[in-house]
C-alpha cells in the first residue's frame, strides 16, 4: 500500500525566525494518523532566519540527523563538537544517555533550509556521538547513493537502527528503481522538483510511504532532489 503525505497537509510552525513544515506530529502539531513511519520518527523541513537558531537544549535516545539543502547552518554540542553543515552534507547525532546541542543559521546575511530528522534508535542508553560526511553532488547525480545504514558501509554515515538511507539528484526524464526485500517499507522524501513514483506524482516537499515489499520506479519529471529510507517493516 502506497501512504502519500502532501506537502500542503504537513503540520505548520511560524515563529518568524523559523518556518517549521513537520511530515509527522511534533511539538504542539499533533496527528494520530501520522506519528511516524517504523522507526522513521520525526522529519522536519526548516527554514531559519539569518542569525536565527535554535539555542542550546537537551536530547535522549534518538538518532538526529541534519540535511542541509540551502545555505548553511551552523552546529555546537555538549560532547565539544562543533561544525558548519553545507549542501552536501550529512550530520548525524546519537543523543543516547543525553546530549546538549544548539544550531544556528551560520549566516547573517542568507536563510539556510534543512530537513531535522529522527530516528528510533535500536537500543536506549547508547553512548552520544556525532558524525558528518560530505556526499558530492556527483555521487547522487542520476543514482541512489547510499548515505547512511547501520554499518557503515560503502562510505556511509553510520545509524544505530536498521535502515538504509539513500539520496539521489536527478535531472529531468531520468529514472532509478529500489527493490524492497521481504519485511522491508520505505518512505521517500522529494526536497525539491517534481517525481512520479509507482504511478504517483509527487512535488517539492511531499513524503511518500510504501509499506509493504515492491519495486520502487521513480522518474524525475524535472529537476530533483529526494532522500529514500528502506526501513525494517
Amino acid at each position: 500500500m502506497q501512504i502519500h503525505r502532501p506537502s500542503h497537509a504537513r503540520g505548520r510552525a511560524d515563529f518568524g525566525w523559523l518556518d517549521s513544515r513537520h511530515s509527522f506530529s511534533f511539538g504542539q502539531y499533533y496527528d494520530e494518523d501520522h506519528m511516524g513511519f517504523g522507526a522513521l520518527r520525526v522529519i522536519n523541513e526548516d527554514r531559519v532566519a539569518p542569525g536565527a537558531g535554535f539555542g542550546t537544549h537537551p536530547h535522549k535516545d534518538m538518532e538526529i540527523l541534519s540535511y542541509v539543502v540551502e545555505g548553511a547552518m551552523e552546529h555546537k554540542d555538549s560532547i565539544g563538537t562543533g561544525s558548519v553543515i553545507r549542501p552536501g552534507d550529512l550530520q548525524r547525532m546519537s543523543a543516547g544517555t543525553g546530549i546538549r546541542h544548539s544550531e544556528y543559521n551560520h549566516s547573517k546575511d542568507a536563510p539556510v533550509h534543512f530537513l531535522q530528522i529522527w530516528i528510533l534508535p535500536e537500543r536506549n542508553g547508547l553512548k552520544p556521538g556525532y558524525e558528518q560526511k560530505t556526499f558530492p553532488a556527483a555521487e547522487r547525480d542520476g543514482r541512489l547513493r547510499l548515505l547512511g545504514s547501520p554499518d557503515g558501509r560503502d562510505g556511509s554515515l553510520t545509524i544505530h537502527q536498521d535502515v538504509a538511507l539513500y539520496g539521489a539528484l536527478l535531472k529531468p526524464q531520468a529514472s532509478v528503481s529500489h527493490a524492497l526485500a521481504e519485511g522491508r517499507k520505505a518512505w521517500l522524501q522529494l526536497v525539491r522538483g517534481t517525481l512520479r513514483v509507482n504511478g504517483q506524482s509527487l512535488a517539492a516537499g511531499d513524503g511518500l510511504g510504501i509499506d509493504a515489499p515492491d519495486t520502487l520506479a521513480i522518474a524525475a519529471r524535472e529537476d530533483a532532489e529526494f532522500l529514500l529510507f528502506d526501513l525494517a517493516a
